[in-house]
């Protein structure tokens, strides 16, 4: 007889027998008094015929997992149920032989009913009133059975799935039947192996090979294949690791003897090898597989924020389903593998710098940020803080609103430095006056635009209380200043007003541009407005912070109102891209659990500032930071040191408010823009920062130079792009020649100048240093030789 016509007549007996046995299951359990009548089994037998056969098989859940830019290092896992399916080729033959003996020693026999073990469990549940006593269920019927229960849809589904009576017996065994067909023995196996439950929240082998041993599951050896085979009958029940009852972990190891037992009888293994295993040390790990972001396998990189961001933003994904419920169930049960944004070494550089500048512990937080421009990719968020729901020691909240509660520091899990919830950013000062002179560029004003200023400067356009701080003496306008006025007072440009951080510069610029223009630009650049409150002595609380209202307010220049190191960084980062905006993104790629590449959450780039514009903003932003222009126009900047710590072309801006209650850096080059706030979160209208810390800048500037140094050290120096002669110095395209470039530091204003120590004196007047790069390229800056 040949090899199919075998098969065929063996599946049609198997079937008939199955019938006729069904209709002996059904008859014991109804009718125990007719339970062997040949009508009650005839009848079954028919009602079997028409069960249905095809099996809806949807995967269980699975993990996803989260790595790092370089697609290895492990960042995060999400899971509902922890559980990676593998390949039967990845389990070791051990493992498959001891779930064999342990749940079906005559799995290879049968076709996925097992006659012998239907007629036993006939006879063992007669007059049990339907109920199941004694089961007959294969490895085939229990991995159907569990199918069942995953692909339900509702409760009552569930429910028809797991009751133990007959009637689902008989509903099995059809199933089983056609699996049986559908699949060969390997393939079942393969999949009982990774839908079973091993108890301690091990959901397959492969995660219960981690959890109770810390390896993969082709490593198991005999003694500790024959444990886990045995859990699958009761996973609760055998628990060995439970510490709480180490009478599981006996009742687990008389398991494993009588899965041994049963390898012997199946001549798997000889009696020596089932003595030897018997007597073997189990080392049992009990390590439940970290989920979440409070609970990552690398600690060091103070990730957490970074993996917290990652998890807001998915939830904010339409591409992941129609609501954060459904998003947030196809992220922990959808066994993706999401390559992130984070790049190791900038992170790593962020978390160890800005630990350095302010240990953890302090109330006040320094937020550092990095966003790659043209990409919006976000490379690291760090602060000195630790990603924890344990906040059981924390410090008192400094905030006198919540006097008594706890504060957010050493542990928290408030989106410190991406906002959302009750965080809504922090005063970023100076840095703001970016957006006006991106608006002025875009009205026409060029870089070389001169204003002579003068510290006071009385507004034209901005009414404040006359009684107020901010008003000019016996008026009602508002009023500036600059905190060194010798240092800042006289002609400036856009390159030495920037440089410089001159109040009384960007005010009236401001006012020639149109505050609804620079607020305008932020929003283009990505700076959300999370915020209603601005400092009292601004005028009307509710519309001084709202943008809709810009031109009735001044100070929107001088950097009020309230953003996040995130939003800040990817401002920047836009203009380091020549005005493409991208929204940031904690993602580059994620594959399915068959590892296809998903057309998922694409990059969102626009162009929100034209070319020259962007490039010129830049150019003057290379001033504050002891870079030079490529007109060679910059003198000293508030923050020299930059440019010689990082040791590449850079980009940026020094930002500081009243009273010093934030300190804030930007720092770019073209391939990150980094973006520090040191601020107290609990209360970032806090005055007691420069009392407590002398002088905040030096802290903030440490964390962020540092970082942006380490994280560029392989990488190239990479200049920006000279904007055109036109839009430095008009039509006519002037005659410009390099000035100084000396190191100083500017020293703060009121409403946003960037407050510190005591005034420093005008430079003694030197000879204009001519910048080295000019020798090798004349047309760079402007002249020739």
């Amino acid at each position: 007889m040949r090899k199919r016509d075998h098969g065929v007549l063996t599946n049609t007996a198997s079937l008939l027998v199955c019938g006729l046995l069904a209709g002996i299951v059904v008859a014991a359990a109804a009718f125990p008094v007719v339970a062997m009548s040949g009508l009650a089994a005839k009848a079954s037998a028919e009602a079997f015929d028409h069960l249905p056969t095809e099996l809806v098989e949807l995967p269980p859940p699975q993990i996803s997992y989260v790595y790092a830019s370089d697609a290895k290092t492990l960042l995060a896992m999400f899971y509902d149920e922890n559980r990676r399916d593998v390949h039967l080729s990845e389990v070791s033959p051990v493992m498959q032989q001891a779930i064999v003996a342990a749940e079906d020693s005559r799995f290879y026999e049968h076709h996925g009913v097992d006659p012998k073990g239907v007629a036993r469990a006939a006879v063992a549940n007669r007059g049990t009133g339907g109920q199941v006593s004694q089961g007959a269920s294969t490895l085939t019927m229990q991995y159907v059975r569990q199918a069942l229960a995953y692909s339900a849809h509702t409760n009552e589904e569930i429910v028809a799935a797991t009751e133990q009576t007959s009637a689902r017996k008989v509903r099995e065994m059809k199933f089983a039947l056609a699996i049986e067909k559908k699949y060969n023995k390997q393939e079942i196996l393969e999949r009982y192996l990774n839908i079973s439950s091993f108890g301690h929240g091990a959901y397959g082998v492969f995660a219960a090979s981690q959890v109770y041993f810390g390896k993969e599951p082709k490593d198991l050896t005999l003694p500790e294949a024959a444990l886990l085979a045995g859990l699958v009958k009761a996973p609760s029940s055998y628990d060995p690791a439970d510490p709480d009852y180490p009478e599981k972990r006996t009742a687990a190891l008389e398991r494993r003897e009588y899965v041994l037992r049963q390898m012997v009888t199946l001549k798997y293994i000889t009696q020596q090898q089932a003595d030897q295993a018997k007597a073997a040390e189990l080392k049992i790990v009990g390590q439940r597989s970290p989920e979440g972001c409070a609970s990552m396998p690398r600690g060091d990189l103070g990730a957490g924020f970074f993996c917290d961001y990652l998890y807001r933003w998915w939830l904010s994904q339409a591409d992941f389903g129609t609501d954060p419920f459904s998003r947030q169930n196809k992220l922990k049960s959808g066994g993706y593998k999401i390559i992130s944004s984070l790049d190791v070494n900038t992170q790593a550089a962020m978390r160890r710098n800005v630990e350095g500048a302010l240990a953890t512990g302090s109330p006040y937080a320094a937020m550092v940020a990095a966003v790659e421009p043209g990409t919006g990719r976000v490379l690291g968020l760090a602060t000195n803080r630790t990603f924890s729901n344990d906040q059981s020691n924390n410090g008192l909240n400094t905030n006198p609103f919540k006097k008594g509660q706890k504060g957010n520091y050493p542990n928290t899990t408030a989106p410190l430095l991406t906002g959302g919830g009750d965080i809504e950013g922090y005063q970023a000062g100076s840095t703001f006056k970016m957006f006006t002179m991106v608006a002025a560029l875009e009205k026409g004003m060029t870089l070389d635009y001169t204003i002579n200023t003068t510290s006071p400067y009385q507004s034209k356009k901005y009414i404040v209380s006359s009684d107020g701080e901010a008003a000019c003496k016996g008026t009602s306008y508002y009023c500036v200043v600059n905190a060194s006025p010798t240092w800042m007072n006289g002609p400036r440009n856009m390159w030495t007003g920037f440089g410089r951080s001159v109040n009384t510069y960007f005010l009236p610029l401001q006012e020639r541009a149109g505050a609804e223009n620079a607020v305008d630009v932020a929003k283009r650049l990505g700076i959300q407005f999370r915020s209603h409150g601005v400092p009292p002595e601004i005028g009307d609380y509710e519309r001084a912070n709202n943008p809709d209202y810009a031109n009735g307010w001044g100070p929107f220049t001088l950097g009020v109102s309230a953003t996040t190191p995130l939003d800040l960084a990817n401002a920047y980062a836009t203009l380091a891209a020549d005005g493409t905006y991208c929204a940031p993104t904690p993602i580059t790629e994620i594959r399915d659990m068959d590892d296809h590449k998903l057309d998922l959450a694409k990059p969102q780039c626009r162009q929100v500032v034209g070319a020259d514009v962007a490039r010129a903003a830049v150019d003057a932003a290379r001033c504050p930071l002891g870079d030079q222009s490529a007109y060679g126009r910059c003198d000293e900047g508030t923050a020299s040191e930059v440019r010689r710590i990082v040791g590449r072309p850079v980009a940026g801006k020094t930002g500081t408010t009243d009273n010093d209650r934030t300190a804030t850096l930007v720092a770019m080059t073209k391939q990150i823009a980094m973006a520090g706030i040191l601020a107290d979160p609990d209360n970032p209208r806090s005055d007691r920062l420069k009392a407590d810390l002398r002088n905040p800048h030096d802290n903030i500037n440490k964390a962020v130079q540092y970082a942006l140094r380490d994280a560029m050290a392989d990488k190239p120096a990479v200049n920006f792009a000279a904007p055109s002669r036109e839009i430095a110095f008009g039509k006519g395209g002037g005659n410009p020649t390099p000035t100084s470039s000396t190191s100083a530091r500017n020293r703060g204003g009121r409403g946003g100048g960037e407050g510190g120590a005591a005034p420093q004196p005008e430079p003694p007047a030197q000879p204009p240093a001519r910048d080295p790069r000019c020798t090798q390229d004349p047309l760079l800056c402007g002249t020739r030789q």
